[in-house]
């Protein structure tokens, strides 16, 4: 267990502003190491980083004899190709550009845009007339993005350092909200949620990919603050995560989980395998349209 556990409560339930904190200290961590360091670091184990040794293009300490991290999360060649090098930084557990339906001339918005790399491929989806908005609590991350705008020639493509439970974008602006193995490591996910709502269209969807979880964690892990800024403790079983989209007014609700994804996943902690808990998934909801 890390050195940073505290005793008597789950990582989970600690103070946001804490557990906010750890998250930004992690990813600021890895922006600055340029994709040196895999988003998943020996979880459980020492704190150290030591396991998570594979960075770059591969996905949370991803099996390369299996593909390119990337390419195992479903990213095609041509995905990889299409963006230039130092925005793919393997932070994430999908690919939401599969499913999220963009079309030309829309306006999308990433929470935890990270890098850019899922919303350089959303630019070449919705075209010049379209927009996407990147939103990242962490400055190094936001730095780093907005230096792969000019890289990848997007005009059409802007970074904003925020909270995504607390989103600078104005209500009613964006007609697809994605991401990729972010919102499990917000503390507020029903406020997160929540501002999704209030920034989409009468109309707009939900297309996220993230880790849910799907038994109940070991103590060590449900204890360790590295397991959560690792996209594992913070993760929410489906039925908590219906409840909440359906409390926040989503229509058309619907999770997927990938059982394709434990090969990666049971990749992210040399100690024990984390696919016997956890699995990502496909997140998919809709704000209902105006009715006439």
């Amino acid at each position: 267990m890390s050195e940073n556990a505290e005793s008597g409560t789950p990582v989970s339930e600690r103070d946001p502003d804490e557990t906010r904190r750890l998250v930004r200290e992690r990813y600021a961590d890895i922006a600055s190491s340029s994709g040196d360091e895999s988003c998943c670091s020996d979880v459980g184990g020492d704190g150290s980083g030591e396991g998570g040794d594979r960075g770059g293009d591969e996905s949370c300490c991803s099996d390369s004899s299996a593909g390119t991290g990337s390419e195992q999360l479903g990213y095609a060649e041509e995905d990889l190709e299409a963006v230039a090098e130092g925005a793919d930084l393997g932070l994430g557990c999908g690919n939401p550009k599969a499913f999220a339906d963009m079309s030309p001339g829309e306006t999308v918005l990433d929470l935890g845009s990270g890098a850019g790399f899922d919303c350089f491929l959303a630019a070449r989806e919705v075209g010049d007339d379209g927009r996407v908005v990147g939103v990242d609590m962490t400055p190094e991350m936001v730095s780093k993005a907005r230096e792969n705008v000019s890289k990848n020639d997007a005009s059409n493509v802007e970074f904003r350092l925020g909270e995504i439970s607390h989103l600078p974008v104005a209500d009613e602006t964006v007609d697809v909200v994605i991401s990729n193995c972010v919102v499990n490591l917000a503390p507020e996910k029903r406020q997160v949620f929540a501002e999704a709502y209030r920034a989409l269209r009468p109309g707009g969807r939900l297309a996220i990919s993230d880790v849910v979880q799907t038994a109940p964690f070991p103590e060590e892990v449900r204890m360790d603050p590295d397991s959560l800024t690792a996209c594992v403790a913070g993760a929410s079983t489906v039925d908590a995560l219906e409840a909440t989209l359906d409390d926040v007014g989503f229509e058309a609700v619907e999770i997927e989980p990938k059982s394709e994804s434990t090969e990666f996943i049971r990749e992210w902690d040399a100690e024990r395998d984390l696919s016997e808990y956890l699995v990502s998934a496909t997140i998919e909801a809709r704000k209902p349209a105006v009715r006439e």
